[in-house]
């Protein structure tokens, strides 16, 4: 038998989601759902019209299944209920925020040189990060299975969210 592909294959990216995450964002009008809630709180009403701007014609019982999809993978939550004519109008709102773009074809070639720079500051902030929450991390850690790579996990959350309240607070990092 002749090898006709070998290919080594390097992380470059890592994804910290549960696999009811992953399930729920498997489905455009529910990544659309997300993206039009980024800073905004709406009703299922408001989020139809908004998808069917943008060309997603689904029912207001489709995206009602979709949030609840959402609701229970943790991705949206309900921010404000309000009593009208009786009944009870919810609105959503998500604490994600949903990046969907593709790279350029050129990226790897084009931002290598910043990838090492930045690779080189971060050890050293995630080195400082893993030594302060250390002993947190090992606490949590032992509960779970020990080469399970829990700690890891906790690490890029940590430097997610701090990452996610840096552009917040800050707003677009690149100087226009």
């Amino acid at each position: 038998m002749s090898t006709l592909l070998q290919k080594e294959i390097k992380i470059n990216k890592i994804l910290a989601t549960s696999a009811s995450q992953a399930k729920a964002l498997d489905d455009d009008a529910r990544v659309r759902i997300l993206q039009i809630l980024y800073h905004k709180q709406l009703s299922t009403d408001q989020i139809v019209v908004e998808l069917h701007k943008e060309g997603c014609k689904k029912a207001t019982t489709t995206i009602r299944h979709h949030l609840d999809v959402l609701k229970d993978a943790g991705l949206v939550e309900i921010v404000k209920m309000e009593e009208v004519r009786g009944a009870v109008l919810k609105y959503y709102g998500t604490s994600v925020r949903v990046l969907g773009h593709k790279l350029p074809p050129n990226f790897e070639n084009d931002f290598s040189k910043t990838i090492v720079d930045a690779s080189v500051k971060l050890e050293k902030v995630i080195k400082n990060i893993a030594q302060t929450a250390g002993s947190k991390m090992k606490k949590k850690s032992s509960k779970n299975n020990p080469e399970s790579n829990y700690e890891e996990y906790l690490l890029v959350e940590i430097v997610n969210r701090a990452m996610a309240k840096v552009f917040e607070d800050n707003g677009s990092m690149i100087q226009k």
